[in-house]
């Protein structure tokens, strides 16, 4: 992050690794992420990908949850007023921004919201600090740069990046994170939460409980490991 001017954070000790499933069309998938221990549910907005949620869908899956787990709604350069009202409508705790927006549009959002990032080299990594003094308190979603895909590619980029961008802010690691890599992914990263989505399908916007399930205790048992060479 050559040139920023932001600042290093203060190393922390190992935490639990908050975990968010993303992508979520479905009820019965909603509710066995839930039922498995997800921190953070996520649903799309956005009109070109195939895990499209209409409003009036989530608002009804969303009266079905308890109201402490986190419920996140992902939009990309879209219009502050109707992103506003779809959160009022759903009872969304959080947006997502995976597009071109400003540090100016996020903050006239007057929302809580995370900033995705799609990372393809260190260079990728320098808007980071233009965004930097919203989210000290918050987190930057890093995922994997894609040409014409916003997310959800199922594709890893090189984790040594997020490695250096988790030295300045909370990063939540996201892009082709599943039950196989993402102990490795913890390891390496240490992030504050991990994202998933296709790599815990069965096709776009289908959930398999089973590797949901598979990749909450590899997340556990990535934490158990991390506090015992803490």
């Amino acid at each position: 992050m050559n040139g920023s001017k932001i600042t290093r954070r203060k190393e922390l000790s190992y935490h639990r690794t908050r975990i968010k499933i993303c992508g979520l069309t479905r009820t019965e998938d909603v509710l066995a992420a839930v039922r498995l221990g997800a921190d953070a549910l996520g649903f799309i907005f956005v009109q070109e990908s195939p895990r499209r949620v209409n409003p009036e869908t989530v608002a009804e899956i969303i009266r079905r949850i308890s109201p402490l787990v986190t419920r996140v709604g992902v939009f990309k350069d879209q219009d502050p007023e109707w992103i506003r009202g779809v959160v009022a409508q759903c009872g969304l705790h959080i947006v997502q921004l995976h597009g071109q927006e400003s540090p100016e549009y996020c903050k006239s959002l007057g929302l809580e919201f995370i900033k995705a990032f799609r990372i393809r080299d260190e260079a990728s990594l320098k808007p980071l600090g233009a965004y930097h003094p919203l989210a000290l308190r918050k987190a930057f979603l890093l995922d994997t740069f894609v040409p014409g895909q916003a997310g959800g590619t199922g594709k890893t980029f090189d984790w040594r990046l997020a490695q250096m961008a988790s030295e300045f802010s909370p990063i939540i690691l996201s892009g082709g994170i599943n039950p196989e890599n993402v102990g490795e992914a913890i390891a390496r990263v240490r992030p504050f939460a991990v994202d998933v989505s296709s790599g815990v399908e069965e096709a776009p916007g289908k959930k398999d409980p089973a590797r949901i399930e598979a990749f909450m205790n590899r997340v556990y048992e990535a934490d158990a490991r991390g506090r015992q060479n803490d």
